[in-house]
């Protein structure tokens, strides 16, 4: 009876040891998970701040400034090209009737529309 007793406590000795190496293994594992989850995430957060300062840099008014006067042929604004707001020309009226669900679909829809000034500078005149 001892005898069984002894080998039945040294077999719960044996599964209880597998079980607690099973245990220290998977806690290995999640550590270096976390590890590699925590690299990854500083990873991110560098490229992130690389990509903020290049923004930065991309953003700034003086290179934007430079690179109009470089493609762009602007001219400074004269004082004949503003004028009083009583002198604008009135809002069009509008296209699509109010309840349209698609108002682009119906614009689509209707090709006679195209030829209708959508804002308030006037078509050119058609050269005869």
């Amino acid at each position: 009876m001892i005898r069984l007793l002894n080998i039945c406590v040294i077999a719960a000795l044996f599964v209880a040891a597998a079980y607690v190496y099973k245990i220290k293994y998977e806690s290995t594992q999640r550590a270096e998970q976390v590890a590699k989850l925590r690299a990854e995430i500083r990873r991110e957060h560098d490229a992130i701040a690389t990509l903020r300062a290049e923004w930065s840099r991309l953003d700034s008014p003086a290179r934007i400034q430079e690179l109009a006067k470089r493609h762009l042929a602007l001219r400074p604004i004269e004082q004949r090209q503003f004028d009083r707001l009583d002198q604008l020309p009135d809002r069009p009226s509008d296209l699509v009737p109010p309840g349209v669900s698609d108002p682009i679909g119906f614009l689509i829809a209707l090709p006679e529309l195209s030829e209708t000034p959508t804002a308030s500078v006037t078509p050119p005149a058609a050269k005869r």
